[in-house]
């Protein structure tokens, strides 16, 4: 059986954990573009080189770079990838990509997986176990790729997908950096599990955070006026109806996700 040209630009922990997922199968060929990385993997894939066109002749490429490089990486590609190529993203935000053409195929993808961590050290090959993987149309190599990933490939508009990550993504992580902020440090100091866990994502990338609020701040926005309006809300009620409203809450909760902290919810 023909085994599918898969590759990589970019080792950081979406790419890394790509290959490393992959690395063994007996399905695909890796070719990996990274500038810092690439000799980690040299060993264990078709071709790993800091020269991006060493994925030049594959099937499908992921681009794996920085939320603020991907632009210009798929800029890079499309002076020598042809029409035969399928070039998917992985980015959080797709403001600066929504409506861009290529010489290439190009479909907008993002997996729901990640962590605080990054560089090539946080690859993990079960990331994407049981994740959601985004993209905006069907394509047979593409699913099967996310299949064997571990993940489920779900087709969403994405005009939508923006306000949709910066309801549960892009807010979530900057409301966890300014929880850490308004913690004193005396209250640090006596902090246990709840204040860890609510503000794990305060270790995220900077680099991240930045390209989050310029590529994606109306939404960011609303998304928080949205919050702020329930808690306005939430101060008019008497202490039953917060009572109900927290027992609610907390059981709606509770059902979204199994015991392996995967989303099993459903609209």
């Amino acid at each position: 059986m023909k085994k599918t040209k898969l590759g990589i630009v970019g080792l950081s922990i979406i790419g890394a954990s790509i290959y490393d997922a992959l690395k063994d199968s007996l399905d695909y060929e890796l070719y990996i573009h990274s500038n810092s990385s690439f000799d980690k993997v040299k060993d264990f894939v078709k071709s790993a080189s800091s020269d991006i066109e060493v994925v030049k002749n594959c099937d499908i490429v992921f681009v794996c770079t920085k939320l603020s490089q991907t632009l210009k990486t798929l800029t890079t590609l499309n002076s020598f990838l042809n029409k035969n190529t399928l070039v998917v993203d992985v980015s959080s935000s797709k403001k600066e990509l929504i409506n861009k053409t290529f010489n290439f195929s190009f479909i907008l993808s993002h997996p729901m997986a990640g962590s605080e961590k990054t560089g090539f050290e946080a690859k993990d090959k079960e990331l994407f176990k049981g994740a959601r993987w985004l993209v905006e149309k069907k394509e047979e190599t593409l699913f099967k790729i996310i299949k064997d990933l571990g993940a489920i490939p779900l087709i969403i508009d994405m005009k939508d997908h923006d306000s949709l990550c910066a309801q549960i993504s892009h807010l979530p992580t900057l409301l966890s950096f300014l929880l850490f902020d308004c913690a004193s440090k005396e209250a640090r100091q006596i902090a246990s599990s709840g204040f860890r866990d609510t503000t794990r994502l305060a270790m995220t990338n900077s680099d991240l955070i930045i390209s989050m609020l310029n590529t994606n701040e109306d939404n960011i926005l609303s998304a928080l006026s949205r919050m702020l309006e329930k808690l306005n809300y939430l101060k008019n009620l008497s202490d039953s109806e917060k009572i109900n409203l927290f027992e609610q809450i907390a059981h709606q909760r509770k059902a979204m996700y199994d015991k392996n902290g995967k989303n099993i919810f459903k609209i």
